[in-house]
């Protein structure tokens, strides 16, 4: 007890109800506990702006390259039927044409030549699968035909050309695929 018939400030016991006061060690604990997760969960919260910015570059980019998509399937039946109208000329028709004729077909020739760059421009592909490896994810086999020449499972016939835009396949190329010949050898890496 003090002069004035007191306890000292530290051994005043805390009102009823109260918590006692914690020393400074614990308190600094506590708050380095607290600064921790708080660290945490900043650094948690950056690391999802982060991956939310990624993913949206990533959406914005598929965005662009695939928005064109419905309009160029449209557009592959102008296409085939540009190639159409050509097949359908005997060649002897055509090397024997000349005036209007010949401005014609040059005029169909030049006119599928343009469609085809304009998509190319846009992304989309032609598939040319003549001779490769049947690949399911780009063709559709539409007949197996024997072949003792050629392995089995290779392209030997177009039926219809594939597209791709980008990555994606737009359209499988419909072909026809060799059976019976040799066995494609496996590729030693």
């Amino acid at each position: 007890m003090n002069d004035t018939g007191q306890a000292p400030a530290s051994e005043t016991p805390p009102p009823a109800g109260e918590p006692p006061a914690p020393d400074g060690f614990a308190v600094i604990e506590k708050l380095n506990a607290e600064n921790a997760e708080l660290k945490d969960r900043a650094l948690r919260a950056l690391a999802d702006v982060e991956n939310m910015r990624r993913r949206s570059e990533r959406e914005a980019a598929d965005a662009r390259t695939y928005a064109v998509t419905g309009f160029a399937r449209d557009l592959l039946t102008v296409v085939d039927n540009f190639a159409r109208a050509l097949e359908s000329l005997p060649a002897e028709t055509r090397a024997a044409a000349d005036g209007p004729l010949k401005a014609f077909i040059e005029g169909v020739e030049l006119t599928g030549r343009e469609l085809q760059a304009v998509l190319g421009r846009h992304g989309v592909k032609k598939l040319e699968p003549q001779g490769e490896k049947f690949d399911p994810n780009f063709h559709q086999a539409m007949f197996e035909a024997p072949d003792e020449a050629l392995p089995a499972g290779t392209v030997t016939q177009v039926v219809q050309s594939g597209w791709k835009i980008g990555e994606r396949v737009l359209r499988p190329a419909l072909v026809g695929v060799s059976k019976g010949g040799p066995k494609v050898a496996a590729k030693v890496e």
